[in-house]
């Protein structure tokens, strides 16, 4: 009995040995200090979207604008403070989804101010900040058409921005819900709704709001019809670096003195003001993303 024991104390030494000996294979995930990097380059680089009206697109003078933008000043200048370096410079980098969640994960870019996604998958490449809006997706159309709903896409063909959350979602969707309807990947907003007036898609699947902004610049808005079923839920965030945890805490300052200050009131109606005040749940989403000090 006495042999017994002592081999099964052994067997469980061994055991939590292995379980606690650290793995040659597993190195620790590097560390980004991108506020050490601000100071000494005295510069930060932002990706943005030039086709994402109203949060993130180009404006008339060809400078970045939109409510994603204004957030990203407020940032900006709390990094300015944080980082030491009151006069820091900003270059501004347009991209696609996907351009600008490579730009970030690769160190090409500090940040992604834009209407990213927060979602599971791209956190395997970069981290976010706290929400900065809830965004549904949904169906533009031409208004003289008789698609009403997803279920009217039967035999039809849709157009959705290749690598977004929409074109997984809609994919699913039109897959569970089988409706057999033909989908076209393109590569931005301006293509998808200059293909919807010249008749190449019978509707164009993107964020609603930024299908909203995209309509209102067609050559015949009126022409266009936005409609009411959501196909999707988007919390959108700002793409950060992974592993830098110091510049999260300053960007999520930063969000924080807007939202409790009431500043975002005014960002809100400057860029979202046409379309009525801020629902229950976007109310709630600044209200729970004000973090307390």
């Amino acid at each position: 009995m006495n042999r017994l024991l002592r081999t099964i104390l052994a067997a469980a030494a061994l055991v939590a040995t292995a379980f606690a000996a650290p793995s040659v294979a597993q190195s620790p995930a590097p560390v980004r200090d991108t506020l050490a990097k601000l100071k000494a380059t005295k510069q930060i680089t932002v990706a943005y979207s030039g086709d994402s009206p109203p949060f993130s697109f180009v404006n008339e003078k060809k400078e970045p604008a939109g409510y994603s933008i204004d957030l990203c000043k407020r940032v900006i200048a709390q990094l300015a403070t944080a980082s030491g370096v009151p006069d820091l410079k900003v270059a501004w980098v347009a991209g696609t989804v996907g351009e600008r969640i490579l730009l970030v994960a690769s160190g090409k870019a500090d940040i992604d101010c834009a209407n990213t996604t927060a979602t599971l998958t791209r956190m395997r490449d970069v981290d976010f900040s706290s929400l900065v809006f809830i965004e549904s997706g949904g169906l533009l159309v031409k208004g003289a058409s008789q698609i009403q709903k997803l279920a009217d896409l039967s035999g039809k063909t849709v157009g959705v921005i290749a690598g977004t959350t929409t074109e997984t979602r809609l994919s699913a969707l039109l897959k569970d819900r089988l409706v057999n309807a033909k989908v076209t990947r393109l590569r931005d907003g301006n293509e998808g709704v200059a293909m919807l007036e010249t008749g190449f898609l019978d509707a164009f699947a993107s964020d609603k709001v930024k299908l909203v902004g995209l309509a209102l610049q067609a050559k015949d808005p009126k022409a266009l019809t936005l409609l009411a079923e959501d196909i999707s839920v988007e919390p959108l965030a700002f793409a950060l670096p992974r592993g830098d945890s110091a510049l999260r805490l300053e960007v999520n300052r930063a969000l924080t003195q807007v939202y409790a200050s009431g500043a975002i009131e005014a960002i809100f109606r400057q860029w979202l003001g046409p379309l009525g005040r801020p629902s229950g749940l976007l109310a709630a989403m600044y209200l729970l993303n004000a973090i307390p000090q």
